[in-house]
């Protein structure tokens, strides 16, 4: 199954429900939710996007606003679940501290399912990953993806042994991030532990926008250079209406849509970003071995 795209509707007993995951996406709910209600439906509203007052207000007096709604989550994708909510490390540009707080909630009874979209897998109890991987394996269900993925301070080589045998079983990839200068180390770890999976199998998030060029861009030279695939998120305002990134340091709105494609589209198999021209379709690999040299200058 597939996300809806942040944005899930659903009608129960002549209730309209809508959970709004991304705050680009509160305009178009204020458009269904008044449809909805000149139909003469009851409308509730609700999800992480609603998490300000800014955005929660923007629905207030004529619709109800919930902060939960039961399994939510499923509306949005029928294959992904949530066992544990909240995440420690209080990254400011994350909305999920500020949301659901620095202290880990746990959903001891959640529901199995191939798509598990905890904050934070390696920073939860060793005995509450036991407890999540032993369910999976008792349900025979398939972990497709771990979809956030590990925090690489905490990822450790039995963090590795744990989940090695069910997240490679659901041939989903590994995740973890590199948002930030100051996680390399963590994350060159993490590579090293990772050595022998795949390239296509370990996917890491590399917030550009939040640092200057140069930075965002080793960040994703040492990704490339161990073994890896990079994975560009520009840097985006908790309460953005639209899906337009901030503007910061030595960026503009180009160059973060160039290093985003360069990045994503997998434009570094076929040269370094200074090379990456957006009117010019590649048609060679680059040579790996020397690709690894140059990224690791």
């Amino acid at each position: 199954m597939s996300w809806v795209g942040g944005l899930a509707e659903w009608e129960d007993g002549g209730t309209v429900y809508l959970s709004v995951a991304f705050t680009w996406k509160v305009p178009e709910a204020e458009a269904r939710a008044r449809f909805a209600l000149a139909l003469g439906k009851r409308v509730v509203v609700g999800g992480p996007a609603l998490f300000t007052r800014q955005m929660s207000q923007r629905f207030e007096g004529w619709t109800s606003v919930s902060g939960t709604f039961p399994d939510a989550i499923a509306r949005h994708n029928p294959d992904a679940t949530i066992a544990s909510r909240g995440c420690p490390v209080g990254c400011w540009f994350c909305i999920v501290p500020k949301m659901e707080g620095k202290a880990f909630t746990l959903i001891p009874d959640f529901p199995v399912r191939p798509i598990l979209c905890d904050n934070n897998l390696s920073a939860l109890p060793d005995e509450y990953q036991d407890h999540i991987i032993a369910r999976y394996r008792v349900a025979g269900v398939r972990l497709r993806d771990a979809n956030s993925g590990f925090e690489p301070r905490t990822f450790t080589e039995d963090t590795y042994a744990r989940w090695r045998s069910l997240v490679n079983a659901g041939g989903g990839p590994w995740r973890f991030a590199c948002d930030e200068m100051r996680e390399l180390p963590d994350v060159r770890r993490v590579m090293r532990i990772l050595r022998e999976e795949p390239a296509r199998r370990k996917q890491v998030y590399t917030l550009i926008g939040n640092e200057s060029v140069a930075a965002c861009l080793e960040r994703i030279k040492e990704v490339i250079a161990g073994g890896c695939e990079p994975y560009a998120q520009p840097l985006l305002s908790l309460t953005a209406l639209e899906r337009q990134p901030i503007i910061r340091h030595d960026w503009n709105g180009q160059l973060l849509r160039d290093v985003a494609r360069w990045v994503n589209r997998r434009g570094w198999r076929y040269g370094p970003f200074e090379s990456y021209r957006r009117s010019t379709r590649p048609m060679t690999p680059m040579n790996p071995d020397l690709f690894a040299a140059e990224a690791s200058r």
